[in-house]
């Protein structure tokens, strides 16, 4: 490849991405890069007061570039009306790329607690976010997918996809690791292959399982989770990013079906 050909494979000039949870922290960062690349990004997520700021911060700098779309998609009637918003403005979409996930938090009754006190409600509304609209999602925006010209579908899945946990990190802190997280990322990795195969030879499906990404957790926590890490830090969004716009590029036309693993060598021992 000379230089610029490789300029050519990273550049998303009049291509179209659809961003699930575009507006939490690893999505903002995802559709920023691909902005400034060049790349139409059309962005869903939950209306929130948490980062109406940055929405219209990133609504006036990119202009004709940046759309939204609010959907909730445990539901789904708002999932289908999300589709049938998109059909209606889009002809195509190039890249659809499912970042969103539920992940609860300490507070949410029947989540991060003993498996005998984690609750069946919690356990299916994590799988219908995390799972299920990934598969209705993909189903439903398949048929724009296959006016592009090299489409491909990418979900962010997790190292907890296939690594059980280590419930020592968690000791004397208020984390934990939810059974319906792990499962429900486990069938993100199974339906990447599924779909690698049932929507081959056109679009391309591939996931990344990023490892544990560093956001204010207690300093014991970040201490044993690095100690188990062989580059001895936690995972940063940009390193994320990174395989997103591999992923989408014209650089891995050839990948379908693969699991990129991005997690400092976590995953290694």
């Amino acid at each position: 490849m000379n230089e610029a050909c490789i300029q050519n494979y990273f550049s998303f000039d009049g291509k179209i991405f659809l961003l699930t949870g575009g507006m939490g922290n690893v999505g903002r960062l995802i559709a920023k890069n691909i902005l400034e690349l060049g790349g139409h990004v059309i962005v869903s997520d939950k209306l929130s007061e948490n980062y109406s700021s940055d929405l219209t911060i990133l609504k006036e700098t990119y202009l004709n570039k940046f759309s939204f779309f609010e959907c909730n998609l445990e539901d789904q009637e708002s999932r289908n009306n999300l589709i049938q918003d998109i059909s209606k403005n889009f002809p195509s979409i190039d890249s659809f790329i499912h970042c969103a996930a539920f992940v609860g938090d300490s507070k949410l009754e029947g989540w991060v607690d003993n498996y005998a006190n984690q609750s069946v409600e919690t356990w299916e509304r994590a799988l219908n976010v995390n799972l299920t609209s990934a598969f209705d999602l993909t189903k439903q925006i398949s048929s724009l997918l296959l006016n592009s010209n090299s489409p491909s579908v990418i979900y962010i899945s997790s190292i907890y996809s296939f690594l059980a946990p280590d419930f020592k990190i968690y000791e004397d802190t208020s984390m934990g690791n939810p059974a319906a997280y792990s499962v429900s990322k486990a069938g993100l990795n199974q339906l990447t292959k599924w779909f690698a195969t049932a929507l081959a030879p056109k679009i391309r499906v591939n996931s990344i399982s990023p490892g544990g990404i560093k956001r204010n957790q207690p300093d014991i926590f970040q201490k044993r989770y690095i100690e188990k890490t062989p580059l001895k830090r936690m995972c940063k969004e940009e390193d994320i990013v990174g395989g997103v716009l591999f992923l989408s590029s014209g650089l891995s036309t050839y990948i379908t079906g693969h699991n990129l693993v991005i997690d400092g060598g976590f995953s290694i021992w």
